[in-house]
């Protein structure tokens, strides 16, 4: 029994003393941080350079839409912008373009004009507005579709959404998507006389 419990206690001596596997424990410990410092670094990085490639193929598309003949190549325009795009961008990307028209510089972005009549800042109870761009609605927005006509403004915007390119979006918690949004603004070349914007007065429901 002595000799059994004396055994034991070198034996746990021995185990106690043993430095062996040290370094795969604290490779176990610091590899799931490291791994997460590296994969974030490439999906910066990754991120980064997208977001340069895609504001790059903006501004070139933007240019390209003001021009006289645009109206008859919005979808080449829009189909290099696509092209530009996809090169740097995993599969299962998605990408929205959108094109829209305004009248000055000023209005971009601009809610449709209302008459506040209760001040509660909401266009509603019957309130009059100006349909800035015809659609029958108080928008946010009071842009146009499309290009529009000589000396118009062009809001042109690109919205990319793809899988993130690391599986660390999980540790990290973050989102399984990246989103990229680049816009350009131009006003369409004076290769003719302005048209006037006939606008419809309205009321919000």
């Amino acid at each position: 029994m002595i000799g059994r419990l004396s055994r034991t206690g070198a034996l746990l001596r021995r185990l106690h003393a043993d430095r062996g596997g040290t370094t795969l424990i604290e490779f176990a410990i610091v590899a799931p941080v490291l791994l997460l410092m590296v994969m974030g670094l490439f999906d910066m990085a990754h991120t980064q350079y997208s977001s340069s490639v895609l504001h790059g193929a903006m501004q070139k598309a933007g240019r390209d839409l003001t021009l006289e003949n645009a109206n008859s190549q919005q979808e080449s325009i829009d189909q290099r912008v696509t092209d530009q795009i996809t090169t740097v961008m995993p599969a299962g990307t998605t990408i929205e373009l959108e094109k829209l028209s305004f009248f000055e510089f000023a209005d971009v972005s601009e809610p449709e004009e209302f008459t506040d009549l209760n001040s509660d800042s909401i266009c509603n109870n019957n309130e009059p507005y100006i349909d800035a761009n015809e659609n029958g609605s108080w928008d946010e927005d009071r842009g146009r579709d499309g290009i529009g006509g000589a000396r118009d403004v062009v809001l042109y915007t690109a919205t990319v959404t793809y899988p993130r390119l690391f599986p660390m979006y999980g540790m990290a918690g973050l989102s399984d998507t990246v989103t990229l949004e680049a816009s350009t603004v131009l006003r369409n070349q004076p290769f003719d006389e302005q048209n006037d914007r006939v606008t419809t007065p309205g009321n919000c429901t």
